[in-house]
């Protein structure tokens, strides 16, 4: 479905609203929904639709063609608290610099979570996302560590 499109079917706009069909339906044939019967359905247009909810509707999104994502586990050895503070405090200070919002870039493509694990003096970086951004985080986290050692 596609929110550009000038006239939907009951099932669409059921959908779209997230209500039932037969509530549309009723809509429809108490007249609160205008709409042009074609055979045996009802068809609503753009400009209905929209004066009934009151909102324009969302532009439709962008297509989109294949795309790729990576998910990697770092786990960095040796290190106490405060290097792990620090270092995962760098790290998502990148993260949210570069890409804005808690661990995650606005369009959902980066996303970082970070444990420390006391008793083996271990921290973990787990990143998600798109291959150019993961791969810039992972350089950034390289220089990072060796700037530890």
């Amino acid at each position: 479905m596609n929110a550009a499109q000038r006239y939907y079917t009951v099932e669409q706009i059921a959908d779209l609203l997230d209500l039932h069909v037969k509530t549309v339906r009723g809509y429809v044939r108490d007249g609160r929904l205008p709409a042009t019967r074609v055979g045996r359905q009802y068809r609503i247009s753009r400009e209905d639709l929209e004066a009934f909810t009151g909102t324009p509707l969302a532009p439709a999104p962008a297509p989109r063609g294949p795309r790729a994502d990576v998910s990697s586990i770092v786990q960095v050895d040796g290190v106490d608290r405060h290097t792990a503070d620090r270092l995962a405090n760098a790290v998502m200070a990148t993260a949210l610099g570069r890409h804005g919002g808690a661990g995650a870039d606005p369009g959902g493509r980066l996303r970082v979570e970070t444990v420390f694990d006391e008793e083996r003096d271990a921290l973990k970086f787990v990143v998600l996302g798109d291959l150019d951004t993961t791969a810039d985080l992972l350089k950034v986290l390289d220089a990072l560590i060796g700037g530890t050692q």
